[in-house]
């Protein structure tokens, strides 16, 4: 391609129309001061942020805390002045200012240092009162956008720290893009109390946000599956955006979703879990010989053939995972509550040794 001058110029002047000003400001705050901020809810973290995922790691906090005694580089804590209150919301930082909370106030023992390694085993209060008093003082840049900011700019802000490489899984980052009626929406399904216990998940996929992926992906692919092409996470980010700016018939979803937990809890033993035993679903993907649950397409082809949410489960011979649980749910949303027992169809089929093509 043959970059002329006249390209130059329009690239320039969409560059002037679309950059929208950023006002900003630098600044250092002591360690003190930020834990004091934060116990007073003077530095505030929005609902869209994560839980204290840190805090089941604390090996990765102690290490933290070692890189701030050492006068390592750390990241820049980022902030937004709140237009109504004058209080900062922490848009990026909640986990390093949490940590700093929590080490002062003895929540936990440093371990796993390498460097320091005979610090290992203390707590805040077990350093000589000098070591405290110097630590409080270590200071933390940050950078702090204005109120002269807009909304738009401090979603864009976010969504460019948490892009990759950075840590955030999808679903806190569309968590963070798309708060509103939606997503308050996918959290109300996700307390469902039988979709707690037909869909049980540890605390720390939970804190991540993994019950609220998997009633998205099985709105999306219920609502949507005919649009899917070939990217899970952008056809569930377009869905979601969609849902956001435009809307949704709250109560229908609702009714819906309730149905096939109703279905599943009539006729799933074990609900979404793979056998008796299993504490939890499997996250990992249907691989190896299961060659049926591939794409939400393949999903569309096995309903079509017997409206059995089962034949994922009983012919697969990988994890009962994040895949089959949508494929089951998608497939039963689309089919209306079949009234057969999908176990007992399925134990019917292998009897008469037919082919799935004939089944029904």
């Amino acid at each position: 391609m043959v970059i002329t001058v006249e390209d130059q110029n329009r690239a320039e002047q969409q560059i002037i129309e679309e950059k929208e000003p950023v006002a900003f400001d630098t600044r250092e705050y002591p360690v003190e001061v930020l834990i004091d901020k934060y116990q007073t809810n003077e530095f505030f973290i929005p609902k869209y942020q994560r839980n204290f995922v840190w805090g089941k790691d604390k090996e990765k906090m102690s290490k933290f805390i070692e890189s701030i005694i050492l006068d390592l580089p750390v990241p820049y804590l980022f902030f937004a002045d709140d237009r109504d209150t004058g209080k900062l919301e922490i848009v990026d930082g909640s986990q390093r200012i949490r940590t700093l909370d929590a080490f002062k106030n003895n929540e936990f023992e440093l371990e796993g240092l390498e460097k320091l390694d005979l610090l290992n085993g203390f707590k805040f209060s077990d350093l000589p009162e000098s070591r405290q008093r110097r630590f409080l003082r270590k200071t933390l840049r940050s950078i702090e956008l204005t109120e002269k900011a807009s909304s738009d700019v401090r979603r864009d802000l976010f969504e460019r720290i948490n892009t990759k490489p950075y840590d955030l899984l999808p679903m806190e980052l569309r968590k963070g893009l798309y708060d509103g009626d939606f997503y308050n929406f996918i959290e109300e399904c996700s307390n469902n109390e039988l979709f707690t216990v037909l869909c049980p998940i540890s605390e720390k996929r939970k804190d991540r946000g993994e019950a609220q992926e998997l009633i998205l992906r099985y709105f999306a692919y219920a609502d949507n599956y005919q649009a899917f092409v070939h990217s899970v996470e952008d056809f569930i980010d377009d869905y979601m955006k969609s849902k956001h700016e435009n809307g949704f018939d709250r109560e229908n979803m609702l009714q819906q979703f309730v149905s096939m937990l109703n279905f599943v809890n009539q006729n799933f033993p074990y609900g979404f879990r793979k056998s008796e035993n299993s504490s939890s679903i499997a996250r990992t993907g249907i691989d190896g010989g299961n060659e049926t649950v591939r794409t939400c397409k393949s999903c569309e082809k096995l309903s079509k053939y017997s409206g059995n949410p089962a034949f994922g489960l009983h012919f697969g011979k990988g994890s009962f995972g994040r895949k089959t649980v949508g494929f089951i749910m998608e497939s039963i949303a689309r089919k209306n509550l079949f009234s057969r027992s999908p176990f007992a169809a399925e134990r019917e089929k292998r009897q008469n040794g037919q082919q799935m093509e004939n089944y029904y």
